[in-house]
C-alpha cells in the first residue's frame, strides 16, 4: 500500500471512529442516519473500518477487568473473532504496520458485516442503563423519537426521564403531561411511572397527565395495565393488582387509591393539547383559567370568588387568549380587564 492509499485508509478509519462515537452518544436523527448509511454504502472499506472499531470496542470491558492484558493480546482476540465471523474473508489488521494490510474484502461480506456491527452496537447499548432527560418550558411542546422508534410528545411545563437497557424501557413523568406512541417489543414492556401510577404497555398510544393530587391515564389505541407506582402509599398492599385500560377509556389514580375499573373517555378531548386546543364542557371557570395559564404568558386572575365556579363550555386555542377574553366579556355580569401583567376577571 503506497503513502496515498495509507492516508485514505487513515481518513476512513477516523471517520469510522467518529460514526461509532456518534452511535454511542445516542440515537441518530433521520438525516444523520441517512448520511451514515450513505457513508457505509460508498465503499466496503468503510464497512471494514467501522467493523474494526466496533469489534475492538466490544473487547474493551475485558481489558478493563484485566488491566495487565497487553494491547497486542487484545488485538489478537479481536482478529480471531473477526476471522471466526468472516471465515474465508480476509480481515483488516486493527493496529500495526499498514503495509501488511490484507486485501479489502468484497461486497458479498457487507450484509454479514452489518449484522456484526449491529450486534456490537446492541451489546454496547445494553451494557448499562442510559438515562435521557427531556423537558419543555412554559408554553412549549416537543416531540421526541426514542431509540426503539417509540415517540413521546411533551406538553407545556413537562419533563420526563427515559431509561433503556436490554431488559426494560422505563419512562418517568416527573411533571406535566406526555403522549406515548409505543413501538411493539414483547421482550421489553414499556413502563411509565407518573406520581401515584404505573402504566405498562407493549405497543399502543396513550396519554399520561401527572397532576398534583392524581395521575390520569387515557388510552387512545391498544391497551395498558395500570397499578400503583412502587414506593407510593398502598403500593405494597396492592402489589400485583392492576387495572386494564382499553382504547377509549381512562383511569384516574390518586394517593393510595387504585379504582377497580376504568371509565369511558372522550379521547379527542383528552388529546386536544396535541393540537394546542383547550376544550371544556360545563367546566368551572377556575379550571379553564388554570388550563389557559399553563400556556399563556399573561396569567388569568379571577378576582371575584363566586366566578370560580361559573360553568362554561367552549373550544379555544392555547395560543389565542384574545378570543377567550372576548368570550368572557360576552358573559352576563362579567368584566374583564387586560393589563400588561395580567387578565383580571370580576363581577360588574
Amino acid at each position: 500500500m503506497n503513502t496515498s492509499e495509507e492516508r485514505v485508509r487513515e481518513l476512513i478509519a477516523a471517520q469510522a471512529g467518529e460514526w461509532f462515537m456518534a452511535h454511542r452518544a445516542g440515537p441518530l436523527e433521520a438525516g444523520e442516519r441517512r448520511a451514515f448509511y450513505a457513508w457505509l454504502a460508498a465503499s466496503p472499506a468503510h464497512v471494514e473500518e467501522y467493523l474494526g472499531v466496533a469489534l475492538i470496542s466490544r473487547q474493551l470491558p475485558a481489558a478493563a477487568d484485566d488491566p495487565n492484558m497487553p494491547l497486542e493480546s487484545l488485538l489478537d482476540r479481536v482478529r480471531e473473532e473477526n476471522v471466526t465471523a468472516f471465515e474465508g474473508v480476509a480481515p483488516s489488521p486493527l493496529a500495526g504496520d499498514r503495509k501488511h494490510r490484507m486485501p479489502v474484502w468484497g461486497w458479498a461480506a457487507v450484509p454479514a458485516a452489518l449484522a456484526v456491527i449491529g450486534t456490537a452496537l446492541l451489546w454496547w447499548s445494553g451494557l448499562q442503563t442510559k438515562a435521557e432527560h427531556y423537558a419543555t418550558r412554559h408554553g412549549e411542546q416537543i416531540t421526541q423519537r426514542l431509540a426503539d422508534s417509540s415517540v413521546i410528545r411533551l406538553d407545556t411545563d413537562s419533563a420526563v426521564t427515559v431509561r433503556y437497557d436490554r431488559t426494560q424501557r422505563l419512562v418517568e413523568v416527573e411533571r406535566g403531561r406526555a403522549f406515548f406512541e409505543v413501538s411493539h417489543d414483547s421482550g421489553r414492556p414499556f413502563r411509565v411511572l407518573a406520581g401515584y401510577a404505573e402504566a405498562r404497555d407493549v405497543g399502543t398510544k396513550f396519554d399520561v397527565y401527572r397532576q398534583s393530587d392524581s395521575t390520569v391515564v387515557t388510552v387512545v389505541e391498544g391497551q395498558v395495565v395500570v397499578g400503583l407506582a412502587p414506593g407510593q402509599p398502598g403500593a405494597a398492599a396492592a402489589a400485583g393488582r392492576t387495572v386494564p385500560v382499553r382504547a377509549g377509556e381512562r383511569l384516574q389514580v390518586s394517593q393510595g387509591s387504585l379504582p377497580a375499573t376504568a371509565t369511558p373517555a372522550d379521547t379527542r378531548r383528552s388529546t386536544a393539547w396535541l393540537r394546542r386546543e383547550i376544550v371544556f364542557e360545563q367546566e368551572p371557570l377556575a379550571i379553564v383559567a388554570a388550563e389557559f395559564n399553563r400556556y399563556g404568558a399573561t396569567p388569568i386572575v379571577i378576582e371575584t370568588p363566586d366566578l370560580r365556579s361559573l360553568q362554561i363550555s367552549g373550544v379555544f386555542y392555547a395560543d389565542d387568549p384574545e378570543t377567550f377574553v372576548a368570550f368572557l366579556r360576552s358573559l352576563d355580569g362579567v368584566k374583564v380587564e387586560v393589563t400588561r401583567t395580567s387578565i383580571r376577571v370580576s363581577r360588574m
